[in-house]
Protein backbone atom coordinates (compact mmCIF):
# COMPACT_ATOMS: atom_id res chain seq x y z
CA UNK A 1 0.00 0.00 0.00
CA UNK A 2 1.43 3.14 -1.19
CA UNK A 3 0.99 6.83 -0.25
CA UNK A 4 -1.17 8.97 -2.10
CA UNK A 5 0.46 11.93 -3.75
CA UNK A 6 -2.47 14.18 -4.74
CA UNK A 7 -4.41 14.30 -1.59
CA UNK A 8 -1.35 15.66 0.10
CA UNK A 9 0.79 13.01 1.41
CA UNK A 10 4.56 14.53 0.93
CA UNK A 11 4.53 18.27 2.33
CA UNK A 12 7.69 18.96 3.06
CA UNK A 13 8.86 21.76 5.15
CA UNK A 14 6.51 24.83 6.58
CA UNK A 15 3.84 26.69 4.54
CA UNK A 16 5.68 30.24 3.64
CA UNK A 17 3.33 32.52 2.13
CA UNK A 18 4.07 33.75 -1.14
CA UNK A 19 2.29 36.96 -0.93
CA UNK A 20 1.07 39.46 2.10
CA UNK A 21 -2.30 38.57 3.23
CA UNK A 22 -3.04 42.65 4.35
CA UNK A 23 -5.07 44.31 2.40
CA UNK A 24 -2.88 47.12 2.98
CA UNK A 25 -2.03 49.05 -0.38
CA UNK A 26 1.21 50.01 0.77
CA UNK A 27 2.22 46.60 2.45
CA UNK A 28 1.43 45.49 -1.00
CA UNK A 29 3.81 47.96 -2.94
CA UNK A 30 6.40 47.25 -0.53
CA UNK A 31 6.25 44.04 -0.62
CA UNK A 32 6.41 44.18 -4.43
CA UNK A 33 9.36 46.49 -4.29
CA UNK A 34 11.01 44.78 -2.10
CA UNK A 35 11.02 40.88 -3.76
CA UNK A 36 11.94 42.94 -7.17
CA UNK A 37 15.07 44.48 -5.41
CA UNK A 38 15.95 40.67 -4.07
CA UNK A 39 15.01 38.59 -7.30
CA UNK A 40 16.92 41.44 -9.73
CA UNK A 41 19.92 42.58 -7.54
CA UNK A 42 20.07 38.98 -5.63
CA UNK A 43 19.89 40.93 -2.10
CA UNK A 44 19.58 38.38 0.92
CA UNK A 45 18.61 41.56 3.03
CA UNK A 46 15.87 42.45 0.59
CA UNK A 47 14.48 38.52 0.70
CA UNK A 48 14.04 39.04 4.36
CA UNK A 49 12.35 42.11 4.63
CA UNK A 50 10.19 40.64 1.38
CA UNK A 51 9.68 37.90 3.47
CA UNK A 52 8.63 39.36 7.21
CA UNK A 53 6.38 41.70 5.22
CA UNK A 54 4.42 38.62 4.13
CA UNK A 55 4.13 37.34 7.90
CA UNK A 56 1.05 37.57 10.09
CA UNK A 57 0.66 40.65 12.46
CA UNK A 58 1.57 38.04 15.19
CA UNK A 59 5.31 37.71 13.87
CA UNK A 60 5.48 41.63 12.80
CA UNK A 61 5.86 41.71 16.55
CA UNK A 62 5.99 45.78 17.94
CA UNK A 63 9.29 47.12 19.33
CA UNK A 64 10.08 50.11 22.04
CA UNK A 65 12.34 52.72 21.75
CA UNK A 66 14.26 52.11 24.98
CA UNK A 67 15.00 48.12 23.76
CA UNK A 68 15.86 49.77 19.81
CA UNK A 69 18.25 52.00 21.57
CA UNK A 70 19.72 48.95 23.67
CA UNK A 71 20.23 47.32 20.13
CA UNK A 72 22.16 50.04 18.42
CA UNK A 73 24.83 50.64 21.52
CA UNK A 74 28.21 50.26 20.53
CA UNK A 75 31.04 52.51 18.04
CA UNK A 76 30.12 49.80 15.41
CA UNK A 77 26.68 50.42 15.11
CA UNK A 78 26.20 54.93 15.17
CA UNK A 79 26.33 55.42 11.81
CA UNK A 80 24.12 52.78 11.13
CA UNK A 81 19.94 52.58 10.47
CA UNK A 82 17.75 50.46 12.61
CA UNK A 83 15.58 48.59 10.25
CA UNK A 84 12.32 46.87 11.96
CA UNK A 85 9.37 45.31 9.74
CA UNK A 86 6.47 46.09 12.09
CA UNK A 87 6.12 48.81 14.72
CA UNK A 88 7.81 51.25 16.84
CA UNK A 89 6.48 52.30 20.29
CA UNK A 90 6.94 54.58 22.40
CA UNK A 91 8.69 54.17 26.31
CA UNK A 92 7.54 56.65 28.55
CA UNK A 93 10.04 55.55 30.85
CA UNK A 94 13.26 55.98 28.86
CA UNK A 95 13.90 59.87 29.94
CA UNK A 96 16.80 59.97 27.23
CA UNK A 97 17.34 58.51 23.56
CA UNK A 98 20.94 58.30 21.06
CA UNK A 99 20.39 59.89 18.13
CA UNK A 100 19.00 57.10 15.94
CA UNK A 101 18.08 56.62 12.58
CA UNK A 102 15.18 54.36 12.32
CA UNK A 103 13.43 52.59 9.47
CA UNK A 104 10.08 51.03 10.10
CA UNK A 105 7.01 50.17 8.80
CA UNK A 106 4.82 52.27 11.07
CA UNK A 107 5.93 54.11 13.96
CA UNK A 108 3.38 55.64 16.84
CA UNK A 109 3.07 59.05 17.49
CA UNK A 110 5.08 59.04 20.31
CA UNK A 111 7.57 56.87 19.13
CA UNK A 112 8.19 59.46 16.41
CA UNK A 113 8.43 62.34 18.63
CA UNK A 114 10.74 60.95 21.18
CA UNK A 115 13.15 59.63 18.53
CA UNK A 116 13.40 63.57 16.75
CA UNK A 117 13.57 64.80 19.63
CA UNK A 118 16.85 62.89 20.61
CA UNK A 119 18.21 64.17 17.26
CA UNK A 120 17.28 60.83 15.49
CA UNK A 121 15.30 59.95 11.96
CA UNK A 122 12.41 58.28 10.99
CA UNK A 123 12.18 56.56 7.67
CA UNK A 124 9.83 54.51 5.88
CA UNK A 125 10.90 51.15 4.15
CA UNK A 126 10.15 52.80 0.54
CA UNK A 127 12.84 55.90 1.40
CA UNK A 128 14.79 52.97 3.03
CA UNK A 129 14.94 51.52 -0.56
CA UNK A 130 16.08 54.64 -2.19
CA UNK A 131 18.91 55.38 0.32
CA UNK A 132 19.85 51.98 0.79
CA UNK A 133 18.35 48.75 -1.16
CA UNK A 134 20.91 46.39 -0.62
CA UNK A 135 21.04 47.10 2.75
CA UNK A 136 24.08 48.38 3.69
CA UNK A 137 25.40 50.52 6.90
CA UNK A 138 21.78 48.64 8.09
CA UNK A 139 21.06 46.38 11.18
CA UNK A 140 17.56 44.49 10.77
CA UNK A 141 15.71 43.87 13.88
CA UNK A 142 12.89 42.83 15.03
CA UNK A 143 10.53 42.67 18.22
CA UNK A 144 10.21 39.70 20.84
CA UNK A 145 7.74 37.54 19.80
CA UNK A 146 6.59 36.19 22.50
CA UNK A 147 5.82 39.23 24.71
CA UNK A 148 2.18 39.43 23.98
CA UNK A 149 -0.24 38.99 26.74
CA UNK A 150 -1.70 35.89 24.91
CA UNK A 151 1.57 33.65 25.30
CA UNK A 152 1.35 34.00 28.83
CA UNK A 153 -1.48 31.68 29.16
CA UNK A 154 -0.18 28.85 26.55
CA UNK A 155 0.77 25.02 27.77
CA UNK A 156 -0.22 23.20 30.32
CA UNK A 157 -1.05 24.24 33.72
CA UNK A 158 0.77 22.70 36.70
CA UNK A 159 -0.75 19.58 38.25
CA UNK A 160 -0.24 16.90 40.27
CA UNK A 161 -0.63 14.67 37.52
CA UNK A 162 1.79 16.89 35.48
CA UNK A 163 4.34 18.61 37.64
CA UNK A 164 6.44 21.05 36.35
CA UNK A 165 5.88 20.74 32.71
CA UNK A 166 5.04 24.49 31.65
CA UNK A 167 5.65 26.33 35.31
CA UNK A 168 3.91 29.73 35.18
CA UNK A 169 0.90 29.15 32.58
CA UNK A 170 -1.42 31.86 33.17
CA UNK A 171 -4.49 30.99 33.79
CA UNK A 172 -7.93 32.31 32.50
CA UNK A 173 -10.06 34.25 34.89
CA UNK A 174 -12.86 36.97 34.84
CA UNK A 175 -11.16 39.77 36.73
CA UNK A 176 -8.16 40.38 39.78
CA UNK A 177 -10.50 40.67 42.53
CA UNK A 178 -10.54 38.55 45.39
CA UNK A 179 -14.10 36.52 44.15
CA UNK A 180 -12.31 35.84 40.80
CA UNK A 181 -9.59 33.87 41.58
CA UNK A 182 -8.32 30.21 41.24
CA UNK A 183 -11.28 28.70 43.54
CA UNK A 184 -10.01 24.96 43.25
CA UNK A 185 -6.61 25.70 43.77
CA UNK A 186 -4.99 23.93 46.87
CA UNK A 187 -8.68 22.75 47.27
CA UNK A 188 -8.80 19.39 45.24
CA UNK A 189 -5.91 17.41 43.24
CA UNK A 190 -6.84 18.24 39.84
CA UNK A 191 -5.86 22.05 40.59
CA UNK A 192 -2.25 22.02 41.57
CA UNK A 193 -2.48 20.76 45.00
CA UNK A 194 -4.62 19.39 47.64
CA UNK A 195 -4.46 20.74 51.29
Amino acid sequence: MGIDLKAGGRKVGHNVRKAPVSKNVYVKLLEKLYSFIGRRGDSKFAKTICKRLRMSNVNKAPLSVSRLARYMKGDDKALKTAVIVGTVTNDTRSLELPAMKVAALRFTEEARKSIIKAGGECLTLDQLALVSPKGTNTVLLRGAKKAREAESHFGHSTSVYNLHTHDGVKPYVRGNGKKFKEIGRGRRRTNGFKV
